[in-house]
């Protein structure tokens, strides 16, 4: 079983497209998406249809829940950049309609895969201890264990922080996949396929440039 795990799409449908793309010349049985999947980019609903085609299995992130809970007719803005948000907040809410946002709203925080080699594999957006708090690149392994939380896993998958990474601490691999539609360094999406069999299971990490 090869899982294609993503994060952070942000509403931005052609750099999904095309992290897909990338996957496709690795092979990938099962799409992953590690939550924040909507807002605030320009395809809100185009994502969403990519990851229902797919049977993507999701994660709640933090602008999923955001977008499920606030009601942004109630909100106020102190600043220029803020009423360009609620505005936008508004904006997502007409595209992607009632029953999408309910349904953003009932995903879980976390899923649990069980993989044929007798691992576990966990799907987050943050970590295991706080969904809404990612485990960044720079982080000592004492801060990983400490989000790790009490959650079995042999692996976590993971986004939130926008910067991919792998790393194994206490016997957990930790795969931060990063950002498809806000990766820091801009024109890229970054993603993983974790291929998994009776003996193991290995990671890919992905990188698909961007067409201008």
């Amino acid at each position: 079983m090869r899982f294609l795990c993503v994060s952070d799409i942000h509403g931005h449908a052609r750099a999904l497209e095309a992290l897909i793309r990338e996957a496709d010349g690795f092979g990938w049985d099962q799409l992953v998406a590690c939550g924040d999947l909507c807002f605030p980019g320009p395809e809100p609903l185009a994502v969403w249809k990519i990851l229902v085609e797919h049977r993507a299995l999701c994660v709640q992130g933090i602008g999923d829940r955001a977008l499920a809970q606030v009601d942004p007719s109630k909100l106020a803005a102190a600043s220029p950049g803020e009423r360009a948000r609620i505005e936008r907040l508004k904006q997502v809410h007409a595209e992607l309609g009632e029953l999408i946002i309910a349904r953003l709203g009932k995903l879980p925080a976390m899923a649990r895969l069980p993989l044929e080699s007798g691992h576990t594999l966990l799907v987050v957006h943050g970590s295991p201890a706080d969904p809404s708090e990612p485990l960044t690149f720079d982080m000592s392994d004492d801060e990983i264990m400490a989000l790790l939380g009490d959650e079995p896993a042999d692996i976590v998958v993971c986004g939130g922080s926008h910067v991919p990474f792998e790393r194994d601490v206490a016997d957990v691999r930790i795969v931060n996949v990063g950002s498809v539609g806000e990766a820091p360094e801009g024109g890229v999406a970054h993603g993983a396929i974790i291929a998994s069999s009776q003996t193991g299971f290995a990671v890919r990490m992905l990188t698909a440039t961007l067409d201008p």
